[in-house]
């Protein structure tokens, strides 16, 4: 896997386990079905995946597939039953090949300028996104791409602005400037990725760590994981006192939900919890 920095969907399948359904609304038209596919689906029950699936363009982030992850993740955000959501990309070899630059050819200087506000607002809400969420990288990722894996909290391997919160400001300078690509192990050594994985011949090792991690989050108590991701990332923002408070105020809203009971209640009858999100 390849790191660098310098969708259509034709049906919208979400699936808990048991079945899918398309999502009405989000079919797409002759000309746009050509372009790009997005596909989310779910499993097992509690993981969505969105599939990236637009080879001749090695998933090219273009005005359609920018369009389609939106509406994907508007959909998705407001649904309690993704506990993790996964970004996988259906071309062998690719994750994400940065902003689709033919297509940037044929813009002006306004519409590109608002093209990159739609791209930044994309990766904002991905970071956004209440569950957590997982890059499985099998293959590389460039400019935009990286960017992409950078929003999500989690990120396998088989933008400016999130590099220096992973790497810090030396290094992050260092390989804008220099536009020096990684490895998955150099990118594992340095904290970009959290695993770096030997590949398969399948194409998709990145895609299957990813899947156990997410494993082992699922039984995991949903709430509280949804109030750790607000903690750790609002916290982020500000200084140690305001980022205590912004503990305490996510800890407070843990304490009245059946989870934190249940959680006890296990520990105290030495049995697995079984927690349900409320």
């Amino acid at each position: 896997m390849w790191l660098h920095w310098p969708l259509r969907i034709e049906q919208l399948l979400l699936s808990d386990g048991n079945g899918a359904y398309t999502g009405e609304g989000l079919r797409s038209d002759s000309v746009r079905e050509s372009e790009a596919s997005c596909l989310t689906q779910g499993f097992p029950a509690g993981v969505t995946e969105i599939l990236m699936n637009r080879p001749r363009a090695r998933n090219a982030l273009g005005n359609i597939l920018v369009d389609q992850l939106q509406e994907a993740l508007v959909q998705l955000r407001e649904d309690r039953q993704v506990r993790v959501l996964l970004f996988r990309s259906g071309v062998k070899g690719v994750f994400c090949a940065g902003a689709d630059l033919k297509e940037r050819e044929r813009m002006s200087e306004a519409e590109v300028g608002i093209f990159v506000q739609r791209l930044r607002g994309l990766m904002n809400e991905i970071a956004a996104f209440p569950a957590p969420t997982i890059a499985a990288m099998d293959g590389f990722a460039l400019g935009g791409g990286l960017e992409l894996a950078l929003a999500c909290d989690l990120r396998v391997a088989g933008g400016t602005q999130r590099l220096p919160r992973c790497l810090g400001v030396p290094l992050a300078k260092e390989l804008i400037f220099t536009g020096r690509r990684l490895t998955g192990e150099q990118a594992q050594a340095l904290g970009l990725v959290n695993h770096a994985v030997a590949q398969n011949e399948e194409g998709d090792a990145a895609y299957q760590r990813a899947r156990a991690l997410a494993r082992e989050i699922l039984p995991q108590a949903p709430i509280a994981v949804r109030l750790g991701k607000v903690a750790i990332d609002r916290g982020m923002e500000v200084d140690i006192a305001s980022g205590m408070a912004i503990e305490e105020m996510c800890y407070a809203q843990n304490i009245p939900t059946r989870d934190r009971l249940e959680g006890m209640a296990a520990f105290r009858e030495k049995r697995p919890p079984e927690f349900v999100g409320e």
